[in-house]
C-alpha cells in the first residue's frame, strides 16, 4: 500500500538528494520508495565478512530484471581475490576502494554465450554483429546492476560504481579471461559501510530539468537557472565533505572539453573492435 509522505525521514532524504529545504515528495510513496532515495556511494568499507551465500541472494535479483527479448546477453564476475582486486583497482585510476571492498562485481555487455549457442547449434548469428546488440547488452548489465544496488542495500550493504574499468578495458578483460564479445561495462564495489565515515547523499539536479511533459521543451533561462541552483547545491554538499568547492558545470565542461578527460575511454571503439564487437 502507498500512501502520501508525511515522514520527516523522507522529507529530509528529499531536501538532501535536491539541496532545497522545500523539497518535498506530496506524491505516493512507499518503503521501497524510501530505500531508494537513501541511495549513496559508499567508498569506506567495515570489515565486517559478507553473509554466506550473498552472491546467489544478488544474482537472482539481478537475473529478475528486464531484459530485452529475454536474450539475457549480460554477465558478471564476482571477484573477491585480494591481488585480482589490486590489480583492476590500478587499472581503474588506483581507486583505493576498488581493492579494499570485500567484493567487486563486474558487469559485462555479454554476446559471446549467444555466439557460442549459435556455434554448438550451427546456426548462422550474424544479428550479433551490430550495434543494436551491443547497445541491448549494455542496457541489460545495467537494469541487472541497479537491481543488484536496491537488493544489497535493502540488506545494510553499501556500493559504488566503479566506471574508470571502461579505462583500460582491453587489460580488465586479459585480467578477468574474457572471451571475445565480452566488455566490462561497470564494476560495482560491495561491503558493509564504515560507520566512522559515513556517506552522504549527493545532490542531483531538480526534477525539472530531467521530466519533460509530452515534449523535449525547457526555456534556456529556466535550464540555467536550475543548474546555477544546482551548482550552489553541490557546493553546500563538498564543504559538508571536506571536497574542493567547484561548479557542478564547470566540472562536466572539462569532463567533456577535450578526449584526454575521457581517461582513455575516447579510444573505446577500435578497443571494442579488438574485443571481438563488430558493431556494425
Amino acid at each position: 500500500m502507498t500512501t502520501t509522505s508525511a515522514n520527516p525521514e523522507t522529507d529530509a532524504m528529499l531536501q538532501a538528494r535536491y539541496g532545497d529545504a522545500k523539497a518535498l515528495l506530496n506524491g505516493p510513496h512507499s518503503a521501497v520508495i524510501d530505500a531508494l532515495l537513501s541511495h549513496r556511494s559508499v567508498r569506506a568499507y567495515a570489515d565486517t565478512p559478507l553473509p554466506e551465500g550473498l552472491l546467489d541472494t544478488l544474482m537472482a535479483a539481478a537475473q529478475s530484471a528486464s531484459t530485452s527479448s529475454n536474450m539475457q546477453v549480460w554477465s558478471a564476475v564476482a571477484v573477491q581475490d585480494a591481488g585480482r582486486k589490486a590489480r583492476l583497482a590500478a587499472l581503474a585510476g588506483d581507486q583505493a576502494h576498488v581493492a579494499k571492498a570485500p567484493l567487486l562485481l563486474l558487469f559485462l555487455a555479454d554476446l559471446s554465450r549467444l555466439r557460442r549457442i549459435g556455434d554448438a547449434q550451427q546456426a548462422a548469428t550474424p544479428g550479433l554483429d551490430y550495434l543494436e546488440s551491443f547497445v541491448l547488452g549494455i542496457v541489460d548489465a545495467a537494469l541487472a546492476a541497479q537491481n543488484t544496488v536496491v537488493a544489497l542495500e535493502s540488506l545494510g550493504l553499501g556500493c559504488c560504481f566503479i566506471g574508470a574499468m571502461r579505462n583500460k578495458p582491453a587489460e580488465v578483460a586479459a585480467e578477468l579471461g574474457l572471451p571475445p564479445e565480452a566488455f566490462v561495462v561497470f564494476g560495482l564495489t560491495v561491503g558493509y559501510p564504515d560507520p566512522q565515515r559515513e556517506a552522504a547523499i549527493r545532490p542531483r539536479l531538480k526534477p525539472q530539468a530531467i521530466l519533460h511533459r509530452e515534449r523535449y521543451e525547457i526555456p534556456a533561462e529556466t535550464e540555467q537557472q536550475l543548474v546555477a541552483e544546482y551548482d550552489g547545491a553541490m557546493h553546500r554538499f563538498q564543504d559538508s565533505q571536506g571536497m574542493p568547492s567547484i561548479d557542478w558545470s564547470r566540472q562536466m565542461m572539462r569532463r567533456v572539453g577535450s578526449p584526454e578527460a575521457l581517461m582513455g575511454r575516447h579510444c573505446l571503439r577500435d578497443v571494442l573492435n579488438k574485443l571481438g564487437f563488430k558493431l556494425t
